[in-house]
Order: structure tokens, then C-alpha cells, then sequence
């Protein structure tokens, strides 16, 4: 089954779960405000997608970080940061057998579910 990680009041999530739920895709949604994430799975994530794509930096998570937080941000760093924040990870993560999905949109997730 695939798996939806995020922010339950995202609005970018919302679109997301709106999504699945026309096109009658069951799904389990792991919150990481309820649960947080492992580095190790951010690891995996950043190996498929590259760390860069997982590491939100335009949002307020990432700008009420230090400056010291945000220089020299490598693989590393960026993944203890993502583990510490969950916010900074950009929001949806959609995980299934065939694809990872970073952020929502409707054509990829399509192609991510095509039979």
C-alpha cells in the first residue's frame, strides 16, 4: 500500500490526499508531526531523489534556522536537519512500489499509479 508522509494541514498535502481519494487510491499517511522520521529513510529517500530535492528551503521552517543552520549545508547536515525539523522536508512524499514522489503533481502522480 502506498504511503503518504507529511504535514496533515498542509495545503499542498490536502491537494494531494484530494487526489487519491478521487481516484479511489487507498493509502496510509504518516504524519511526521505525530511521528517524526528516521534519518535512515531519509537516507533511502536521498539516495532515489538526491537530498537536494527532499530539503525545502523556502519555507518559514527554513528561515527561522540559524545562519550557522543554513551554511555549508551538505548530505549530512541537510538529513540531521530534516530529521530535527520534519518540516523542512517538502511536503507531499509519496512512496509506493514503482515511484517516490517529492511534492504534488497530479501527472506524476498519475504516472506513479499507472497499472
Amino acid at each position: 500500500m502506498p504511503t503518504i508522509y507529511g504535514i496533515k494541514n498542509c495545503d499542498t498535502m490536502k491537494k494531494a490526499f484530494s487526489w487519491l481519494d478521487a481516484h479511489g487510491v487507498a493509502y496510509e499517511f504518516h504524519d511526521y508531526k505525530v511521528t517524526g522520521i528516521d534519518i535512515a529513510r531519509l537516507r533511502a529517500w536521498a539516495n532515489q531523489v538526491g537530498w537536494e530535492v527532499l530539503l525545502n528551503t523556502r519555507g518559514t521552517t527554513w528561515r527561522k534556522l540559524s545562519p550557522t543552520q543554513q551554511t555549508h549545508v551538505d548530505e549530512a547536515k541537510a538529513l540531521k536537519l530534516m530529521s530535527e525539523h520534519p518540516s523542512l522536508i517538502k511536503r507531499p512524499v509519496l512512496e509506493n512500489d514503482k515511484a517516490l514522489v517529492v511534492g504534488f503533481v497530479p501527472e506524476r502522480y498519475t504516472e506513479a499509479f499507472k497499472k
